[in-house]
């Protein structure tokens, strides 16, 4: 049995490894995304003047009427001190050719004292300028840029299945390194005056052994991240039932066309702040969401800054018909059924803001610690694999000797 483990743990670890160790990196630094942005880009993240800031629905009208290109899909409805205001925005349909406005952009930074947009970049573009690199870093993670082919999002499918790799190979790295009861102090050591090569293969067993239980984590989160729909949803019905959405059950969606004129949001932020009061829910309205396609309002109940939800289960969230102002469910977090709960979870626990700074930082170690596993298990593979090439030729040539020596024999 166990030579079988090792060599499904070899190909399962070289299959993934690039693929994991450009996901550790980039999660490493996306767990402080907002942090690192702000740092690179303060002209997107800061506002320009200091005076007393409009109300978010106004700022909202006023980039619309200035541009009719566009309209704001994403709106925080406050903002931090000294802050810009970060709206998403996407392009109109333009009456005349029935396609959509051209736009290089769908992000905003708006000064939130004037409604003037002080600077604008394509979220997730394929650019490492400086005003791009934190959203390509982001987008890298789960991506790898890969391109929609047919209809199928080949980076999310292939770093999910990555993710379901990763997993059964985490549960098979545990049983290689506890193989027996002799060995499992072998398997937390570090032999650090052994030499390189022993060093590596203890940076990849033994580093692998003290945090397995993040690891398995961020194997089983990252599935659930990228194939959530397809492939965990499933298999939690079986268990539980999980509470739909209009994002995740079709039958719920309004039979809008795309491009039907919505209702207003002030009408839904009214509708919003009923249901805030019926559900209880603590937070005030963070933000307003609208899916054109879907033809979907979503409101986010957090306050200015905490659009990430740091700390617990993350935010609350409303959803709206934009036809008519219909509720179209909810999602409460620490409320619903255990499937709920489990879905609730994924996103905290994989960027470790369940447990706020010091999970984020946690989170840091892990992404670098996925990598460092990567790279040590394909050093090892490698060393392993020119070992075996020296020994066959090693064996090729002495038996080419013996040979010469027995028709030298043979010819006397």
């Amino acid at each position: 049995m166990r030579p079988l483990l090792v060599r499904l743990h070899r190909w399962f670890g070289i299959g993934t490894a690039l693929c994991l160790f450009v996901a550790g990196l980039t999660g490493a630094a996306i767990a402080w995304d907002h942090e690192l942005d702000a740092m690179l880009n303060p002209t997107f993240f800061y506002a320009r003047s200091d005076a007393q800031p409009l109300p978010s629905l106004e700022l909202a009208r006023r980039v619309e009427a200035k541009d009719p290109r566009l309209q704001v899909t994403y709106l925080p409805l406050a903002v931090e001190p000294g802050h810009a205001l970060q709206m998403m925005v996407l392009p109109r349909v333009d009456p005349k050719t029935k396609q959509p406005y051209p736009l290089d952009f769908n992000q905003i930074a708006v000064d939130p004292a004037t409604g003037a947009i002080q600077s604008r970049r394509e979220w997730g573009a394929l650019s490492i300028a400086r005003l791009n690199v934190m959203p390509f870093i982001y987008r890298l993670h789960y991506t790898l840029f890969l391109p929609f082919t047919r209809g199928i999002d080949i980076g999310t499918w292939l770093m999910g299945i990555v993710g379901i790799v990763w997993s059964f190979d985490s549960v098979i790295a545990l049983v290689l390194a506890f193989s027996s009861l002799k060995a499992w102090k072998k398997s937390f050591a570090f032999r650090v005056r052994r030499g390189a090569y022993a060093l590596t293969f203890d940076l990849h067993r033994s580093g692998g052994v003290w945090i397995w239980g993040l690891l398995l984590m961020m194997a089983v989160t990252s599935v659930s991240m990228n194939l959530s729909e397809p492939v965990v949803q499933p298999i939690i019905k079986r268990f539980s039932t999980v509470t739909p959405t209009p994002f995740t059950d079709p039958s719920m969606l309004p039979g809008a066309k795309p491009d039907e004129a919505p209702i207003a949001r002030e009408q839904v932020m009214t509708l919003a702040e009923r249901a805030r009061a019926d559900k209880h829910i603590e937070a005030p309205a963070g933000a307003i969401y609208y899916a054109p396609m879907l033809h979907v309002y979503g409101v986010g109940y957090f306050t200015a800054g905490g659009d990430h939800g740091d700390g617990g289960l993350g935010n609350a969230w409303t959803y709206w018909n934009a036809q008519n102002g219909q509720p179209l469910g909810a999602q409460i977090p620490g409320k619903g059924t255990a499937g709920d709960l489990f879905m609730q979870a994924q996103f905290p626990l994989h960027s470790g803001r369940i447990l706020g700074i010091g999970g984020r930082i946690a989170i840091s170690c892990v992404g670098l610690m996925v990598a460092v596993l990567s790279a040590t298990g394909l050093l090892i593979w490698l060393k392993k694999m020119n070992a075996r090439r020296r020994t066959s030729s090693a064996r090729k040539t002495a038996a080419r000797v013996v040979q010469a020596q027995t028709e030298s024999a043979a010819s006397r």
